[in-house]
């Protein structure tokens, strides 16, 4: 059985931190499935770590559900939520609902994530009336990055952190399972923790959320364009990939790969027939 929402609500009062990452690719899902992670998101940072777009407006739902088919099928226990991509709720209530059902129906995905609060909340309430789960992202909404001039920081006037809170509490209001909050003040973010009763999951919002969530790339070092703040590099796949593929490079110049043990025999009978 996969990890339920009801489950997810739980960890939090149970005071049990919860862990949840990106995967893009039925391989990565794999791993992270078998690891015990109790949430990956097929998220819309796809666009820039796997489809080299600039930002994530370029993506399209189809290139969402490709990814998110692939995804589902690498897991088993891990409850996949997908990322739902820019202008695919905005329009009206029959957009996001259709678009949202897609995820589920052709998808896979167990749940859904879309992004803002306060106006988006009348919509996030009429998916989970159909049945979808819904998972909330306030604080700095990549969708929005243009309209906040660049990656920065969320929360920091009072008015933003009002906002942020009165976004935070509408959505769970609205019926969200759990909410993302991305580069948001460690102090604010842990206040609209405490606020809550359903789940905080942070990404650049410090240790007082319930829970955290990273770009699978980001925390191997196999994205190599930049390395956000919050981020920490468990390993440096890009280096290791990088040595490994000019091995392979200086081999088959040199002619030493491939080997014999890479090769395959065959009758020798046979061959002299041929060369006859």
């Amino acid at each position: 059985m996969r990890v339920t929402i009801n489950q997810i609500k739980e960890m939090k009062q149970k005071g049990e931190k919860i862990t949840m990452l990106t995967a893009y690719d039925y391989s990565t899902a794999k791993i992270i499935d078998e690891v015990g992670i109790p949430l990956i998101l097929v998220g819309d940072s796809l666009g820039m770590v796997v489809l080299g777009y600039e930002s994530t407006i370029p993506v399209t739902i189809e290139e969402m559900l490709h990814h998110t088919k692939a995804v589902v099928r690498g897991t088993k226990q891990t409850m996949v939520v997908g990322d739902m991509p820019f202008m695919t709720y905005h329009v009206s209530v029959e957009d996001a609902l259709r678009n949202a059902a897609r995820f589920i129906q052709e998808g896979g995905a167990q749940a859904i994530k879309l992004e803002g609060g306060v106006t988006v909340a009348e919509k996030v309430r009429r998916i989970i009336e159909c049945g979808i789960p819904v998972m909330g992202h306030i604080g700095l909404t990549p969708q929005s990055i243009h309209q906040f001039g660049g990656f920065k920081v969320q929360g920091k006037t009072p008015e933003a952190a009002t906002r942020l809170l009165k976004d935070a509490q509408a959505l769970e209001e609205s019926g969200a399972f759990a909410i993302v909050l991305e580069t948001v003040p460690t102090p604010l973010a842990t206040l609209i923790t405490q606020k809550l009763s359903i789940p905080t999951i942070g990404i650049g919002a410090g240790i007082g959320c319930d829970g955290q969530v990273q770009v699978i790339n980001d925390i191997l070092g196999s994205f190599a364009d930049f390395v956000p703040k919050h981020a920490k590099q468990y390993a440096k796949l890009g280096d290791i990939m990088s040595s490994a593929i000019a091995k392979y490079y200086n081999e088959v110049k040199a002619g030493k790969f491939p080997t014999d043990k890479q090769s395959f025999s065959m009758d020798e009978s046979i061959l002299a027939e041929l060369t006859k």
